[in-house]
């Protein structure tokens, strides 16, 4: 009972910090299924990234405005004077009268109107107008693949979190099972002691192991509060909510992987900055076309109909209507700068595209390898943890039978310690692996 009572207590000075944080935040269990997808979903940067994509979109409808009717009205009541001689009419002279106006010029008015007018125009052709609005819609693909590409790394930045959380707390759990280990062996060495099989060599060792598992479950503890912290921060929750995993380590290890190729097609065609290039580049492409289509003729109507009259009188309906046809000849080769450098802007992103594909393709690569080597590196690590268990076993029978010191459960516990570190350490790295992989085919957002 004594035995009991002080692995409840050690066990329970380790964790009470943990537990007094439980009680004052707020508790929310999560998958990685459920962090990837918050991530996506509410990460700053993606918030960012979506608002860019709304500009775009907004930027269209500034463009498609060149093409579309575009009506206004307006009343206006003026006066003004005016000089006769500026009328460039000469009026005849009766002879022997004075003449009309003065020859040099006199100021007649005011002439107060009233003028109510509606005004119409609409473009009939322009080419350069078309080429734009297609130039800004491939713009405007390209902001929302970013949007996707940030989704994509919010929730791969959540699911490496997620792994890291997931390790230190088995890592945690391993230190509580090396401390529930060492105290039981301080037990039997004392109680051996006490009967006379023992000696105080064995006690000492024993201490000595218990305090150092201690020492190694406070900074457990301290690296998986730390690893939450970071977690709910990629999350973009309150520092204080509490995470309970709900999946844990290596539970994917023998999930089978498609071939590479697959692989490499499916990044091509999913990863959200690869469709970003490739829109980026139409938009530069289009934008050359639409300067070139500048130096066609554009055709439009104008039309106002409205009435006007002196102030306070009867109006009269005037109207006035046209087709106006225009053909640039010359503008000092401003559009052929504005070619050159949209020329400029598409060889860089093709430069970059290409650069792009062959990085998706070694990203898929290494995520492959990595994968590969980390799953074996789990069956080893799980196969040493076993035989250590076995060592551990024999170990504290030899012990008990009181045939042996405890130098060599000592021995066999330090072996077991590092076993559980390795498989914690394997899994870990699978895992990461799994979310490399995930991120380099531009599935991220889909991680189970």
């Amino acid at each position: 009972m004594k035995l009991y009572r002080a692995l409840i207590a050690a066990i329970a000075f380790c964790l009470a910090p943990s537990v007094a944080a439980a009680q004052d935040s707020t508790t929310q269990r999560l998958t990685l299924s459920d962090a990837v997808r918050i991530a996506a979903r509410q990460n700053a940067n993606v918030e960012v990234a979506r608002l860019r994509a709304d500009e775009a979109d907004a930027r269209v409808r500034v463009r498609r405005a060149d093409l579309l009717p575009n009506v206004s009205s307006y009343i206006q009541e003026a006066g003004r004077t005016f000089n006769t001689s500026t009328l460039g009419i000469e009026f005849p002279t009766v002879p022997g009268q004075k003449p009309l106006f003065d020859p040099r010029g006199q100021v007649e008015g005011p002439i107060n109107t009233t003028d109510i007018r509606g005004r119409f125009q609409q473009s009939l052709f322009d080419a350069g107008a078309l080429a734009r609005v297609r130039a800004a819609k491939a713009s405007a693909r390209s902001s929302d693949a970013d949007a996707d590409q940030a989704a994509e790394l919010a929730a791969s930045t959540a699911a490496f979190a997620y792994v890291r959380t997931m390790r230190a707390e088995a890592d945690l759990r391993a230190r509580q099972a090396d401390t529930t280990l060492a105290t039981e062996l301080l037990g039997i060495a004392k109680s051996q002691l006490q009967a006379g099989t023992g000696v105080g060599l064995d006690v000492t060792r024993a201490r000595a192991q218990l305090a150092a598992t201690k020492a190694s479950l406070i900074a457990s503890r301290n690296t998986r509060d730390r690893a939450q912290l970071d977690l709910a921060r990629a999350l973009s929750l309150p520092a204080d909510t509490r995470l309970i995993l709900a999946d844990s380590l290596g539970a994917n290890a023998n999930v089978g992987i498609a071939d590479e190729p697959a692989l490499v097609a499916q990044a091509m065609t999913r990863r959200a900055d690869l469709r970003a290039e490739v829109q980026r580049l139409r938009a530069a492409q289009t934008s050359i076309s639409a300067v070139r289509a500048e130096r066609l003729p554009t055709l439009g109507l104008v039309a106002d109909d409205g009435a006007i009259g002196k102030v306070g009188q009867r109006l009269l309906n005037t109207y006035t209507w046209g087709l106006q046809l225009t053909v640039p000849l010359f503008d000092g080769y401003r559009r052929e700068g504005r070619i050159q450098e949209q020329s400029a802007i598409a060889a860089e992103s093709q430069a970059r595209l290409r650069d792009l594909e062959l990085q998706v393709s070694a990203d898929v690569h290494g995520a492959l390898l990595d994968l590969s080597g980390a799953r074996e590196q789990v069956d080893a690590a799980r196969e040493r943890l076993t035989l250590a268990e076995q060592e551990l076993s024999q170990a504290r029978e030899r012990f008990n039978a009181g045939v042996a010191g405890n130098a060599d459960v000592v021995n066999a516990s330090l072996a077991l310690t590092t076993s559980r570190s390795l498989v914690i350490d394997a899994e870990t790295s699978y895992d990461l692996a799994r979310v490399a992989l995930a991120r380099a085919t531009g599935a991220a957002t889909a991680l189970r």
